[in-house]
């Protein structure tokens, strides 16, 4: 009975670390993403509010932390972790890019089906020029996030979270 027990918290336990996981990774995101919308509509003159722009941001934002949550467990960029970190946060930040990117072009071929319509339009209508410039985006945001997972990575969670969320005092002279 002990060792059902034990299942059952470690199964808890990953399904709470998964859970903070997903929240912090959505979190980074949706800052990113909204600051992004809220840059369109500005751009665009659109200076009224639009709930749905940081809607569909919101919405994007949860996607993709559940992408790269899958992407991590398919241990995607694992063979770069030896590697200085820049290179493997680059590396994981192009991979995981091009891995949104597939996930993107999966999502449109479903919403074509789904409305009963032939996929084979969807090519001849698909904007390159605007899906590689959402990927380099999504690359550049991924830049600075996979850096902070890798540190994480090396430094340990703990000593992680006292790094960025916790005073340190200076050592004091001894003099």
């Amino acid at each position: 009975m002990s060792d059902e027990n034990s299942r059952k918290t470690s199964l808890k336990q990953k399904a709470t670390h998964e859970f903070q996981e997903l929240t912090a990774i959505f979190l980074y995101l949706a800052f990113f993403f909204c600051a992004i919308a809220t840059y369109s509509m500005l751009l665009l003159n659109k200076f009224q509010i639009s709930y749905f722009t940081y809607g569909a941001a919101l919405l994007n934002a949860l996607v993709i932390a559940k992408v790269i949550l899958i992407g991590e467990y398919a241990r995607l960029g694992k063979n770069q972790e030896a590697k200085p970190l820049i290179y493997s946060s680059i590396y994981k930040a192009f991979s995981f890019s091009l891995l949104v990117f597939a996930f993107h072009i999966i999502e449109e071929v479903i919403k074509h089906l789904v409305h009963g319509e032939s996929v084979t339009p969807l090519f001849r209508e698909t904007r390159i020029d605007d899906m590689l410039s959402r990927t380099v985006i999504v690359f550049c945001t991924f830049i600075p996030l996979f850096a902070f997972r890798e540190l994480k990575r090396v430094l340990g969670e703990e000593q992680f979270r006292a790094l960025l969320f916790k005073g340190r005092e200076t050592p004091k002279s001894g003099g």
